[in-house]
């Protein structure tokens, strides 16, 4: 018999696109690993990217949620220059992941996950030497990481884990030194299409 699952989140409804629809189809798959996901501002490569995640914990428990950012869009200091612990700092940089939970959870559930640790955050620059298994990460605005970045991110990837890596290209905050169309580039063949 199938386990019951110990947590089941109750979606928002809402219409989505043809285009939505056919990223959904490939976020879900289980042969899907890595979703480079570009496009403009406002386009919902976040909101499907955290849309996705939460469809396919409810599928799975064992899914933890990770949301990944960059804290070069807030000055030329490092986090060391805020007060406060890691979590406290980079709390300014979850408000997209926050807003999209908004959008397709009521607050009990969002309570839930964050005080279970099911969706946990932290700064790129803090990954080195973590490695994910059971894990549904999401790198957003990463068209701000350096390939070094990329490369640290990409390596992390464990057993039955998933990575939604969203950027808007013509956005980028670190003057030519941006890692993602590269890091694209190198998983842009037949074989990584499939």
């Amino acid at each position: 018999p199938i386990e019951e699952s110990k947590y089941r989140l109750n979606l928002k409804h809402f219409n989505i696109t043809d285009r939505q629809k056919d990223f959904l189809k490939k976020a879900l798959d289980e042969k899907t690993k890595i979703m480079f996901i570009a496009g403009p501002s406002g386009c919902s490569k976040t909101f499907m990217s955290v849309y996705s995640a939460l469809r396919l914990f409810n599928e799975n428990n064992e899914y933890d949620i990770f949301y990944v950012r960059t804290i070069v869009e807030s000055a030329d200091r490092g986090l060391g220059h805020l007060p406060g612990d890691v979590e406290e700092k980079f709390h300014p940089f979850m408000m997209p992941l926050q807003d999209k939970l908004v959008e397709l959870l009521n607050k009990d559930q969002i309570k839930m996950l964050t005080d279970e640790k099911i969706i946990q955050c932290a700064p790129i620059n803090y990954l080195r030497g973590a490695s994910w298994n059971n894990k549904l990460i999401i790198a957003d605005e990463s068209q701000n990481f350096t390939k070094k970045e990329l490369v640290t991110l990409v390596t992390r990837i464990g057993k039955n884990s998933k990575y939604f890596i969203c950027a808007d290209p013509m956005q980028s905050d670190i003057n030519g030194k941006a890692g993602f169309l590269s890091m694209l580039q190198i998983f842009d063949d037949e074989e990584s299409r499939e």
